[in-house]
Order: structure tokens, then sequence, then C-alpha cells
């Protein structure tokens, strides 16, 4: 039971459980492992709920599940209910709060929501009923990401909005500064009320960091050219170990050898 592992595996999903190509096969001998081991496996990325209900059903998971980059979280209580803790601001404030960075700026900051089905798929992979679930978003604002001298306006725009950006490999997330994962994270743990529980946390880009940085073990899992310099920079000072395989491959690799060095398992 999640309250009384005392491990949790929580883990980024795009380019870090699975490829870009959405393959979660490499990934899913583990996961089954990691089931009969009752270790906990808590899916937290970008991605809304109706997204991950997908992967939790092929992968037959029944964790509690942080979406949207930390904007909220869900899972069953100790009897059995759904339950549903939001940390984000709402997508319609976020739209508008982007609009006004547009406005600023005097650049376009353009919502993932609003690119033509042929966009979406361009960027992201994804067509049909996915591009439809991928819609579906409630608590995070993604938007294409900006040139990079904007970063510094962008950041004290953010101050003044009291929002944050974190920018992923694809795109950049417009949050609450109520919300990222790793808040998120921390919100769970005390939920469950569990606070000797020791976390491995596995991401693969910067808006990963707030995940990393609230774990007791950081895996940094690299892409088909090797992990995130940017990740790795901003992980200076924090230990950390990098996947020498990418993707789901990386990701089960990595825990496996965790698991056997700590003598969680044999």
């Amino acid at each position: 039971m999640i309250k009384k592992s005392p491990l949790w595996i929580v883990t980024d999903v795009d380019g870090t459980l699975m490829d870009h190509s959405y393959d979660l096969g490499p990934a899913k001998e583990t996961i089954k492992f990691l089931r009969k081991n009752s270790i906990p496996v808590i899916l937290c990325t970008s991605k809304t709920s109706s997204e991950v209900k997908v992967i939790r059903e092929e992968l037959e998971l029944t964790d509690p599940y942080i979406v949207e980059n930390g904007g909220a979280i869900y899972g069953n209580k100790l009897n059995g209910e759904n339950f549903e803790i939001i940390l984000g601001d709402s997508y319609k404030k976020l739209e508008e709060i982007l609009n006004i960075f547009s406005e600023k700026l005097d650049y376009p900051l353009e919502p993932l929501n609003n690119l033509s089905d042929d966009e979406a798929t361009k960027l992201t992979g994804l067509s049909g009923n996915s591009l439809i679930l991928m819609r579906d978003r409630h608590w995070s604002m993604p938007f294409l990401n900006p040139p990079n001298y904007l970063e510094k306006e962008l950041r004290l725009l953010c101050s003044d909005f009291n929002v944050e950006i974190f920018r992923g490999n694809r795109m950049s997330h417009l949050l609450s500064k109520n919300s990222n994962k790793g808040i998120a994270i921390k919100k769970l743990v005390d939920f469950y009320q569990n606070d000797d529980v020791n976390i491995i946390g596995l991401g693969d880009s910067p808006n990963d960091l707030p995940l990393l940085i609230h774990s007791q073990y950081r895996i940094v899992i690299s892409g088909q050219n090797g992990p995130n310099q940017i990740l790795l920079d901003k992980l200076k000072g924090y230990e950390f170990v990098i996947s020498d395989e990418p993707n789901g491959y990386g990701w089960s690799k990595e825990i496996l050898k965790l698991l056997k060095s700590i003598n969680f398992v044999s």
C-alpha cells in the first residue's frame, strides 16, 4: 500500500518512461516487476489526466498520478474513493496571463492547444483521439518554446504575475508558482502521511528539475543524443546518475541497478 511503502518511484513520462514515439514496451517488464514487489510507480508528467488514464491502463498501474506538471494530483483514498488535489491556476487564467506576456514582449507566445491538428501532430507525434486527450487541459498552459533572448524578460514578467515557466525539450509550460512537480510530490507525501518515504525520481528535461530535487535518488534519463545539458547544469550540487541508454531502456536498467545497490531487491 502506498501509504506504508518505504520507497516510491516518481517518474516523468515523455522522453523518460517512453520515447517520443510513445513506445512503452521497453519499460513494461520492469513495471511488472515493480508491481510484483509492491513498489509504487507514480507518473508525474506534463500530460493531461485523460492521457495518463490511457497509459496507466496499459501498464496496469493503480498508484496515484501527477498531471500537467504538478497542476493536479489524482488517486484513491485508503477507503477506495477517488481524490483530486488541485494545485494549479485554471487554464483560462493562465491563457490570459500568456496573452499579456505576448503583448508586453511584442512576440506571439503560441499555446499548444491553439495549433492546428497538422501542426500539433508535427510537434508532438500525436494524432486523432490522442490530440483530443492532449487538449483536455485544465491546470497548465503549454506553449511553443520562445526564443532564448526573451528568457530574462519572461522571468521578470513571471515574478510580477506569480507564475513560473518550465522549459521542456519540445515546449514550455506556464504554471502557477503554487504548482510544479516538486510541490505536487511534497503534497502527495503529506496526503499519505508518509514522511519517511524515499523517492527515486526520474526525468529527462529542465521541467523535471523540481521532481528530481524533491527525490532522494535522482536519475537523469538520456535521449537518443545523450542527456539534456541544461538539466545537468541546473542539477550541479546535487547527486544524480545519468542513464547510459535512452528513454525506457535506460529507465528500466537504472531502476533495477539502483534497487539492487540499496538492497531493496535481490
